[in-house]
């Protein structure tokens, strides 16, 4: 693993202007059952909402349309939320709304489940090709990136507005180095965008407003998901070599778990003891313990 020699003053504002976490009731705290869940259709993304339920998406069959599903886990018991997905990938709430990345759209699902679709297809500049993670600032708006071939082509990042408007933050074309955007994490302040590229294993920031390009650091393999603790940490996934890594204020690079088959796109629980981890071919969730 490379280990980046400096870090850019980029980097350090991004990570420490990340706020705190909501806190966490003692009650929501003694509800939540940290073992493995298993039997899951290829899950992919998860989330944690308020309430202490977990959120899960499940892929199944990869380009099969209508067999995807989100699951929601609630004291550690498993039950279908929403089906007839395709291939539904990054997740993320606002409000009383969950938005899924599924294939070439972006769904918005209310907590009853009932489905609806927030940004088409058409409704991206170009035809997306592999809507993968999402994220959401402070004003409410949300970033996807599209992975592209998942080879080094048509690699972009978007921003979604309230009402569904979609604009182009970066793609491939503009930027050579972005090769298959897959994690984002947004900073407080809206201004700095994290992303771990899935083609190269390197870890960017993009200043929103001067759109300067930068490497944090590298070696993350076919990079994935990407947190930030209030500690000031970061932490990665690695889907195809089945690690989990973190990335400290200083930017040094440390392997904090090896030996899943396939590590998608990490989260923190709400009171960030645990790091949940969806392994994507093993059909499991797993929870790190950060403390």
């Amino acid at each position: 693993m490379n280990k980046p020699s400096l870090v850019s003053a980029l980097f350090i504002a991004a990570i420490t202007t990340l706020g705190m976490a909501a806190p966490i009731s003692a009650q929501e705290h003694s509800h939540m059952h940290m073992h493995k869940i298993s039997g899951l259709k290829m899950p992919e993304s998860a989330v944690q909402a308020q309430d202490g339920k977990i959120y899960v998406s499940e892929i199944n069959g990869f380009g099969v349309d209508g067999d995807g599903q989100i699951t929601v886990i609630e004291n550690g018991k498993t039950r279908v939320f929403t089906s007839g997905l395709d291939d539904p990938k990054g997740l993320v709430i606002i409000g009383k709304y969950l938005y899924v990345a599924d294939k070439t759209k972006i769904l918005k699902i209310d907590m009853q489940g009932k489905v609806q679709v927030f940004a088409d297809t058409n409704a991206f500049p170009e035809l997306p090709l592999f809507l993968n993670d999402l994220e959401a600032d402070i004003a409410g708006n949300l970033y996807v990136s599209d992975s592209g071939d998942l080879k080094g082509v048509g690699g972009a990042i978007y921003k979604i507005n309230a009402q569904g408007k979609v604009s182009l933050v970066l793609n491939n074309k503009q930027e050579p180095r972005l090769l298959a955007p897959n994690g984002l994490l947004m900073d407080d302040t809206g201004d700095v965008l994290t992303v771990v590229d899935f083609v190269s294993g390197v870890l960017y920031s993009i200043n929103m407003k001067t759109h300067a390009f930068t490497n944090l650091a590298e070696g993350f393999g076919g990079g994935d998901g990407l947190v930030h603790h209030s500690s000031g940490k970061m932490y990665v996934s690695d889907w195809k070599n089945g690690k989990v890594f973190s990335v400290n204020l200083a930017g040094e690079v440390a392997e904090i778990k090896a030996g899943y088959q396939s590590a998608a796109d990490i989260a923190l629980t709400r009171d960030e003891q645990y790091l949940m981890v969806p392994d994507m071919k093993a059909g499991e969730l797993d929870f790190i313990p950060l403390h």
